[in-house]
């Protein structure tokens, strides 16, 4: 069985995802791997305040996109242009 982790949106809906994906953010590998005892490495939780439920649902296809660019499968990611600059904002923030 695969290891997952939870993203929580602002509005509190969940995302569950492989833990793999989640690492493609080098912020979310840090709160996940960090030896300091936080709740999210112990927990596997990951709230995001500030991101609304559209955003980290596209931030959570972009894992899986670039999980699967890396390993040599090319194709397109599409971002509707409406979400462009909130996207900017929490991929800057998410370091992906």
């Amino acid at each position: 069985m695969r290891e997952t982790v939870k993203l929580i949106s602002m509005d509190g809906f969940e995302f569950v995802i492989d833990r793999e994906a989640a690492m493609v953010s080098q912020t979310i590998r840090s709160m996940l791997t960090s030896p300091g005892g936080f709740s999210e490495s112990k927990d596997g939780v990951v709230t995001f305040p500030d991101i609304s439920t559209t955003i980290l649902e596209k931030i959570c296809q972009y894992f899986y996109w670039s999980l699967q660019y890396s390993r040599g499968k090319e194709t397109e990611f599409h971002i509707e242009p409406e979400l462009t600059l909130e996207l900017m904002m929490a991929a800057n923030y998410l370091h992906t």
